[in-house]
């Protein structure tokens, strides 16, 4: 077993249930909404430091205001989550591990911007990691929104870098493990498919996940880049490795075998995709060469997966390092809303 499932499984289970059987995250959604997430929290803004680091954290607002500049998406329609509490990170993380982010320097490590170590927690509590609770909090509603409407996007989440014990790469909660601990009770579901087609491999879920055979992972990502966990790509289910320059026809041919083999073996009750779109051309971590246009159609498939099997599915937005990811995944939800695989209407979906 691996430390961080280990740690994990450590929490009773009596406990965990009750924690999330507590939870405010889980609130009714006026029907009037569309299940899109987002919140103004989500953007972070601190004192300029934060372009010390390539992701572009104000990229989640920035997708928001193109939605609705194209007419998709109305502002008052859109579902604001609230903040995940101590219980909820509880539900997965150790005291030890929220405790460590009491300590500038321990964030700073984290979101790989080492100045953040030298300002007082309270501040990188408000400016830093309240933002990543609203986003858990978030990620963590959908997978409720999905099982009654079909879909819901979080337009932001997918920190795949998180495990119980241990954070990185900008992901300090591990919001694709909560999601999941919370579908499990809240939702009574026992089969969630994790697609993670972000660029760098999935560690943070991959280690939370590791001996729990209700989690299949299909990771898609760039072996040559961050975060070169081996332990973890032990307990991936179903890896596909994309080398440096992988061009867009070669990775949907990939992605479509991908898809064939995870749906023949493995039926979900719910899919998490975390959609980065740190594969696109040009992205400098990402080192792949997708274009724009094979972005939707990548989205595309996985949201035509889930519907052709009748599949709830959460979207999260993930990595992407490159200021045109923002107008990139607004072209690709819009493009689904022409596909008819999303609709933002306000009506139910059956599932």
């Amino acid at each position: 077993m691996s430390s961080s499932s280990s740690s994990s499984a450590a929490i009773d289970s009596p406990t965990r249930r009750n924690r999330i059987l507590s939870t405010n995250l889980y609130f009714d959604v006026s029907p009037s909404k569309v299940p899109l997430i987002y919140s103004n929290s989500y953007d972070i803004s601190f004192l300029g430091i934060e372009k010390l680091h390539p992701f572009d954290s104000s990229k989640w607002g920035r997708i928001c205001n193109f939605l609705v500049s194209f007419g998709l998406l109305d502002q008052n329609r859109i579902v604001e989550p609230l903040e995940a509490s101590q219980d909820d990170l509880l539900v997965v993380h150790s005291k030890s591990y929220l405790n460590s982010l009491n300590q500038s320097s321990n964030v700073a490590k984290i979101i790989e911007v080492p100045p953040v170590a030298f300002f007082p927690n309270c501040l990188v509590q408000h400016k830093v990691l309240f933002p990543f609770r609203k986003q858990v909090g978030g990620t963590i509603l959908a997978a409720k929104l999905a099982r009654e409407r079909g879909w819901a996007i979080n337009v932001g989440g997918g920190f795949h870098h998180c495990s119980a014990e241990n954070g990185g790469g900008f992901c300090a909660y591990a919001d694709i493990s909560l999601c999941i601990q919370f579908a499990f009770v809240q939702l009574n579901i026992s089969r969630v498919m994790i697609i993670d087609l972000d660029a760098h491999q999935g560690n943070g879920h991959e280690m939370d996940f590791a001996d729990d055979n209700r989690v299949y992972i299909l990771d898609m990502y760039n072996p040559g880049i961050y975060p070169l966990d081996y332990e973890a790509r032990n307990y991936i289910n179903q890896k596909v490795e994309v080398k440096s320059g992988t061009r867009t026809e070669e990775y949907l041919l990939k992605l479509d075998e991908a898809l064939e083999i995870a749906g023949r073996r493995f039926n979900p009750e719910l899919l998490v995709y975390n959609a980065g779109t740190d594969i696109l051309d040009g992205d400098p971590l990402g080192r792949l060469k997708i274009s724009p246009d094979g972005i939707a159609l990548r989205d595309e498939k996985v949201f035509r997966f889930a519907r052709e099997k009748n599949i709830p599915i959460v979207m999260l937005t993930s990595g992407g390092y490159m200021k045109s990811s923002a107008r990139v995944i607004a072209d690709s939800i819009v493009n689904l809303e022409n596909k008819c695989l999303i609709e933002t209407s306000g009506g139910r979906k059956a599932v």
